[in-house]
């Protein structure tokens, strides 16, 4: 049985964990081995409740940048009906700037994901790749300090001016979080850091690139998972989901002003003290 508790403590955790640059995934995989929670995570149910949950999230994101994603998709349509992308339309670039973004992602993730799905249930590999994870951001904010700072204009603005090459960049970059262990938002950010970007801009531009994806993702797949899931657990789903649109909700309203004037070091420090209790605890209950 997948109990009510279980679902709260998994949607909290999705909440967070998908926003911070922690890997939601990775956490989802790891958590059960070290609770002793018998869950089937290649299971419809679980499957269908993983989907949910990001669902949840990606809602509340769109929601939270609701006025932004007015901007971007009246420019999107603006320049269709132009048939041009003016660089002084801030808006009908960056929305473009976000298709591309999602292109390797989400090519990949429809290439591989039986070969993505087998990982589920290999929480020690995970461990270590949690540890990868926060190597990479603590490289990211090195690499970054000697950067030089953005100029004064406004965030949507700076990030229009990325090219379509650099773009792709980040979003393969990004594609490394289709491995659970690996942070969406940390690759993403990792990848706008590295490309020029600052901590506030690739924090902001991550949480747009995420929406789609996210969103994309769970309606392709819930409506065959729901088919096959059982609906005793209909009821964990729904709380499950509550409790992740709660904790997204007031992640993205943390990290966004965090980022201001803050970095990724505390995640990277985090991931891999985390990467590497899960690894002795999961290897000493062998």
């Amino acid at each position: 049985m997948f109990t009510y508790t279980q679902a709260i403590v998994f949607g909290l955790l999705q909440g967070v964990s998908e926003l911070f640059p922690i890997s939601s995934l990775g956490h989802s995989v790891i958590l059960p081995s070290l609770l002793h929670w018998h869950i089937d995570q290649n299971a419809p149910y679980f499957l269908t409740f993983l989907v949910a949950t990001h669902f949840a999230t990606a809602l509340v994101l769109f929601l939270f940048f609701f006025q932004d994603w007015i901007k971007i998709i009246s420019g999107i349509l603006r320049s269709l009906k132009e048939r041009e992308i003016k660089d002084s339309d801030t808006y009908a670039k960056l929305g473009w700037l976000l298709v591309v973004g999602t292109i390797p992602a989400g090519i990949l993730g429809l290439l591989l994901e039986k070969e993505l799905k087998n990982l589920f249930a290999l929480p020690q590999l995970i461990s270590g790749v949690l540890i990868l994870n926060g190597l990479m951001l603590l490289l990211a904010d090195r690499m970054k300090n000697n950067q030089k700072e953005q100029d004064a204009k406004g965030s949507d603005t700076r990030i229009a001016k990325l090219s379509y090459i650099q773009t792709l960049k980040i979003g393969a970059l990004q594609s490394i979080a289709l491995i659970p262990g690996f942070s969406r938002t940390g690759a993403s950010i990792t990848g706008s850091l590295l490309v020029g970007l600052n901590h506030e801009d690739s924090a902001r531009f991550s949480f747009l690139l995420a929406t789609p994806i996210i969103a994309a993702a769970a309606l392709l797949k819930l409506p065959e998972l729901s088919l096959k899931s059982e609906n005793m657990v209909l009821g964990q789903i729904l709380i499950g989901s509550f409790c992740a649109a709660l904790a997204a909700y007031f992640s993205v309203k943390f990290l966004v002003k965090y980022f201001q004037t803050n970095n990724l070091r505390p995640f990277g420090i985090y991931c891999i003290a985390a990467g590497i209790i899960s690894t002795v605890l999961i290897f000493s209950a062998i």
